[in-house]
């Protein structure tokens, strides 16, 4: 049986087409705003949010809607870090029963597959990515849903969620080697040194904790055979449900791929284990081809990273596997009508 609440039903039938997300991990938003003097309801009020959506955290919200409180959250309390402070009171329990099945896996490189995994779940729009190579490990972030407000608030909120997932997981001595946030270095930086006691990185190309792969092999103290084994199953069946299309899944890597190197047909098939002109027919099937789909991810990380990071545009050019600046500059203007340089100056007018 369906508990939510009708209006959590509707905005979770609403939200799915354009992203949505779990309520769960906004619930320590009410209890910091009242910290900082803010009155929770009224933000509500101000975003068009019944209150009672928030009795079940199973409820969903579109990810702008989402994105949207954070900011006039962060707005309202003058507080340009509000992501963080939300992501540091979330942990395992924010995420339902795809945080249980991360916390009573064998090991912690099985849970954080796990974890990675089932996001999906959780948020639609965004996504984590576990990457091994050699003695370094990261845990990275991205949210590929275009068009939203507060990134880099909800990016800082990632990180420090993910960062609390591992020190649970790994115990108290875990330690990142470094932070990587995708924005310009903060004004307030004494928060964020506060919290991850590690060197932090900024202009990055993505959100990601960075550590020693050694932590892959410790044993997970709640770790429970049975219960995983329900929940694993469970999980997958609500994974069904939840698939995002075709297009949606190649969307996602593409944006990693592009800035990897990959975003050639043959080398992103090859992420789903297929041959290009398979991928290709699959696309079409959906009415869309492979080189449009490149062109609107170009598109979506070029904007992001010119409002969001200090990169110059030749910098930015080069990411995007343009030939030169003049490229980049041409392409964009045929997207946008502006030059990257004339958007990039309105923008921070």
């Amino acid at each position: 049986m369906d508990m939510r609440t009708p209006l959590g039903r509707q905005m979770d039938a609403r939200a799915d087409h354009h992203g949505s997300v779990r309520v769960g991990t906004l619930l320590p938003l009410a209890d910091i705003l009242s910290g900082l003097g803010v009155e929770p309801t009224q933000l509500l009020a101000e975003c068009g949010v019944d209150p009672s959506v928030f009795d079940d955290p199973d409820n969903r919200i579109s990810i702008a809607l989402h994105n949207r409180l954070v900011a006039l959250a962060g707005t309202r309390a003058n507080c340009s870090h509000i992501g963080l402070l939300v992501g540091q009171r979330d942990n395992l329990d924010s995420f339902g029963l795809a945080g249980l099945l991360v916390r009573y896996s064998p090991d912690v490189a099985s849970a954080l597959r796990n974890f990675v995994r089932f996001l999906p779940t959780h948020v639609r729009g965004a996504r984590a990515r576990l990457t091994v190579a050699g003695n370094a490990t990261t845990l990275s972030w991205e949210l590929y849903q275009p068009g939203v407000e507060a990134i880099d608030q909800v990016g800082d909120g990632a990180l420090a969620v993910f960062f609390n997932i591992l020190r649970e997981l790994c115990g108290a001595d875990w330690r990142p080697i470094e932070v990587r946030f995708a924005h310009r270095e903060p004004a307030q930086l004494q928060p964020f040194r506060n919290f991850f006691r590690t060197t932090l990185q900024f202009d990055e190309p993505e959100y990601a904790l960075c550590f020693s792969s050694a932590w892959l092999e410790r044993p997970v103290a709640q770790a429970d055979p049975v219960l995983r084994r329900v929940l694993q199953k469970e999980m997958e069946s609500i994974e069904t449900r939840h698939e995002a299309d075709f297009p949606e899944q190649v969307r996602s890597v593409l944006r990693s791929a592009l800035l990897t190197g990959h975003a050639r047909s043959d080398k992103l098939a090859a992420l789903f284990s297929m041959h290009s002109s398979t991928l290709a027919r699959r696309l079409e099937r959906h009415g869309i081809g492979f080189r449009e789909l490149v062109d609107e991810c170009r598109f979506e990380v070029a904007r992001e990273m010119l409002a969001h990071s200090a990169s110059d545009i030749s910098q930015i050019a080069e990411m995007l596997d343009y030939a030169d600046a003049t490229a980049f500059t041409r392409a964009f203007k045929r997207w946008s009508g502006t030059t990257p340089a004339r958007w990039r100056s309105e923008r921070a007018k």
